[in-house]
């Protein structure tokens, strides 16, 4: 089988599906890897890399879409018009944004796997692009809020005085939360920790930070361990409870999201204007609306004295790694893919791949009750 990879055209993106070790891995386990000329350079991998490595290179996106069986992306691809018809898509596609594209693949009779539907259990870990990529987004956030807060995050004894640790408070503590949480921590900084989960409070007690004693009437854990999505009553109670949090905090860090969903909205233009001058709020949901009402996703603004940053796809900001995980993830998809003593091939027969397939043939792929 051969697997394609064409230059990413969103803006800013630098990071590319297989790194050159990846490509050894694919072509031991018996796939064809080709390239676009460039496809790595973001990621500082040129294409004599991959070459090395075994891959072919190929000048265009239009010679990787005639030439692969299926192809490797990191988001919708914005040229399915122009594909060719009956192959076969693996990428992160968030395809309940994009139901126009899928419609279009559909009627090429395309097969498409979403990576983003990759069941939470212990043998898809490997595969997990969300959890990878919400691990460095949660790093990254920490380091804006550092470069944008007026204060220093650890507390500093010197001749001129004590200066005290800058407050954090982190809301949401999934993978990109808790790793925002150990960032903070590692600086400094005095760090608080809230998730509508109960099972999340020993995780944010065990990196040292206190877990808000916040608690709804009923559990806000939905399927797969993923935070559900509140009633617009439990959403008032949570503002409401936050409140007083929010306005202490030096930085607040938002990463709360629900699969499939724009992002919940937790803080209101009057949390904002409660908070100090020279405050911080990094939005990490900026890319599905949001959690802050007033966030203009990829903008930075100053509110009031408070900057809201609402950055967009900040992993692509750390290439190299994010390339390096990301290649970790679709090796180990695309081994799926694979049996001993024979080619690899398209199939569903792995509970893992049925979970990620949205469509088979162009047709819609019935999950079992």
């Amino acid at each position: 089988m051969k697997v394609g990879i064409f230059v990413e055209t969103r803006f800013g993106e630098r990071r590319v599906p297989l790194s050159p070790e990846g490509v050894r891995q694919l072509i031991q386990m018996g796939f064809t890897p080709i390239l676009q000329a460039g496809s790595g350079a973001g990621a500082f991998y040129p294409d004599s890399a991959y070459q090395n490595a075994g891959a072919q290179i190929v000048p265009t996106a239009e010679a990787v879409w005639e030439e692969a069986d299926m192809l490797l992306a990191l988001h919708m691809p914005e040229q399915v018009d122009r594909f060719p018809t009956g192959k076969a898509l693996l990428g992160i596609l968030q395809a309940w944004r994009h139901e126009k594209e899928v419609q279009t693949l559909a009627e090429k009779k395309w097969t498409v796997f979403a990576m983003e539907r990759v069941p939470r259990i212990t043998r898809a870990q490997s595969m997990d692009v969300l959890s990878s990529m919400a691990a460095l987004a949660g790093y990254k956030a920490v380091l804006l809020a550092a470069t944008h807060y007026v204060g220093v995050f650890p507390m500093l004894t010197t001749a001129a005085g004590t200066l005290a640790p800058a407050r954090v408070l982190v809301i949401g503590a999934g993978v990109a939360g808790l790793q925002a949480i150990a960032t903070a921590r590692r600086l400094g900084a005095q760090v608080e920790g809230y998730d509508i989960r109960p099972a999340a409070k020993e995780q944010v007690e065990s990196l040292g930070a206190k877990f808000l004693p916040l608690t709804l009437d009923s559990s806000g854990e939905g399927t797969g361990g993923y935070a559900r999505e509140l009633t617009a009553e439990e959403q008032a109670r949570q503002r409401e409870a936050l409140t007083t949090y929010v306005s202490r905090a030096d930085i607040v860090i938002t990463t709360a999201a629900v699969p499939g969903r724009s992002a919940p909205k937790l803080i209101t233009p009057e949390m904002r204007e409660a908070m100090k001058p020279g405050s911080v709020i990094v939005d990490l949901a900026a890319e599905t609306g949001g959690n802050c009402a007033e966030t203009q996703p990829g903008q930075t603004q100053v509110l009031g004295g408070v900057t809201l940053l609402a950055p967009l796809n900040l992993p692509a900001t750390l290439p190299t790694h994010a390339s390096q995980m990301l290649s970790r993830n679709f090796v180990e998809t695309l081994r799926l893919f694979t049996a001993k003593d024979r080619p690899p091939r398209l199939h569903t027969e792995d509970e893992i791949l049925r979970a990620m397939c949205l469509l088979w043939q162009g047709q819609p792929l019935l999950q079992p009750a």
